[in-house]
C-alpha cells in the first residue's frame, strides 16, 4: 500500500487484492498464498527460476502462485508483487504516451 497509486480491495474469491487503477497486481488468500498475473513470458521466467509455481487453478495462464510457507517466502512474494506493479506502471505509461500522441 505504500507504492503510489496502489489500492487494496476485497478479492472476489476471498482475501484481498492490490490494484493500480483497473489492473490487478495480485491477491492474497489468507496468510498462505499469493497469486499474481504476469505475461506468460514473465510467468515462465519466474516459474523456471523457482520463485513461484504456475497458478494452482489456472496453470495455462500467465498467473503464478507463491505459497507462504517460511519467512523468506514473504519477501519473495513482495518482490514478485513489485514486479507486477512495475509492469503495470510501464504499461500505463505506454498507453498514456500513445493516447497523448494521437
Amino acid at each position: 500500500m505504500e507504492w503510489p497509486d496502489v489500492s487494496v480491495e476485497p478479492h472476489r474469491f476471498g482475501g484481498i487484492e492490490f490494484r493500480v487503477g483497473k489492473r490487478e497486481l495480485g491477491h492474497i488468500h489468507g496468510n498462505h498464498l499469493v497469486d499474481i498475473p504476469f505475461p506468460k513470458v514473465v510467468r515462465d521466467e519466474v516459474v523456471d527460476s523457482g520463485l513461484a509455481e504456475k497458478h494452482h487453478y489456472l496453470p495455462e495462464t500467465g498467473w503464478i502462485s507463491r505459497y507462504l510457507r517460511a519467512p523468506d517466502d514473504i519477501s519473495t512474494a513482495i518482490a514478485l508483487l513489485r514486479r507486477s506493479y512495475d509492469l503495470a506502471l510501464a504499461q500505463r505509461e505506454r498507453y498514456s504516451g500513445t493516447a497523448s500522441a494521437a
